[in-house]
């Protein structure tokens, strides 16, 4: 019998209650108690236990607001205007999957979306100028031809679509994670979440699928998305043919051959928690 380790969800990242993302740009000037996110190339600047610095530790020319979590407010600052403190070194991101109290964990997700954002767009796409930044909304300007730039976020669907008390579940072909997924896929322009629903399953593993059921969303900084559950059952034959090039595998699994462990970091998990009955 094949077997699959899951985690099991009972809250995912985002649930930060009583704690509180204040995401509405309201700039202040920083105090001495406000986090800090300062990224490179993937990577997140952290202290012993990694923890994020404060702005108190931080020499920086110039802070950029992000928002707030509670009372406390967060910065972002650009490596090229800073120095490194001491104590302090890049960790990978994924120090944001449960090495941190999970309401600044996901407000570094939120902050690695923005920084992102920040640094593609220094530039005008039409006139080359540098961008300035607006004081009363969260949108870059171009001072010399008006150029306007708000925050991308990329739609993705993810699927979890079953048959009878089978569950099909993937891998993907490339990329850092390595453990079983559901089928999920970028929203296309000019299409709906549900049309991409039924594409991405079709070319990634050659099922149609029908009774589409929304169940919830999830903001995903580390691809800049705002991720789209559904829940969908399979139409028609139940042979798999796998896009080689977005999957490594595809296959369907029974209810009962997938076990968990506690994760309350992701969607995925929690659909297929939701699927399992743990939920």
């Amino acid at each position: 019998m094949t077997v699959f380790s899951f985690g099991l969800v009972k809250t995912m990242i985002q649930d930060i209650s009583p704690q509180q993302l204040s995401i509405e740009y309201t700039p202040r000037e920083i105090t001495d108690s406000d986090l800090v996110f300062c990224f490179k190339e993937g990577q997140v600047l952290c202290g012993n236990g990694f923890s994020l610095p404060l702005a108190s530790q931080m020499d920086c020319s110039s802070f950029t607001y992000l928002f707030s979590v509670g009372k406390q407010g967060c910065f972002l600052a650009f490596t090229e205007d800073c120095a490194i403190p001491e104590g302090f070194e890049f960790e990978n991101t994924n120090v944001f999957r449960g090495s941190m109290p999970k309401h600044v964990a996901f407000a570094g997700m939120t902050a690695r979306h923005l920084c992102e954002w920040y640094e593609a767009n220094r530039y005008c796409g039409h006139c080359r100028e540098p961008m300035s930044h607006d004081q009363n909304e969260r949108m870059l300007k171009c001072p010399s031809c008006g150029n306007r730039v708000y925050p991308a976020i990329a739609p993705v669907v993810i699927v979890a679509v079953s048959h009878g008390n089978k569950l099909l579940l993937t891998k993907f072909a490339g990329g850092e994670y390595r453990n079983y997924a559901l089928v999920s896929g970028f929203i296309e322009i000019g299409e709906s979440a549900e049309d991409a629903v039924r594409r991405e399953v079709m070319e990634e593993t050659g099922v149609s699928v029908k009774g589409l059921r929304y169940y919830k969303s999830q903001p995903w900084g580390f691809s800049n998305s705002l991720l789209l559950g559904f829940c969908a059952e399979l139409d028609g034959s139940p042979v798999l043919t796998v896009d080689k090039t977005e999957l490594s595998e595809a296959v369907w699994v029974e209810r009962e051959d997938i076990e968990t462990t506690f994760d309350d970091y992701s969607l995925t998990n929690e659909m297929i928690c939701h699927f399992k009955g743990l939920i």
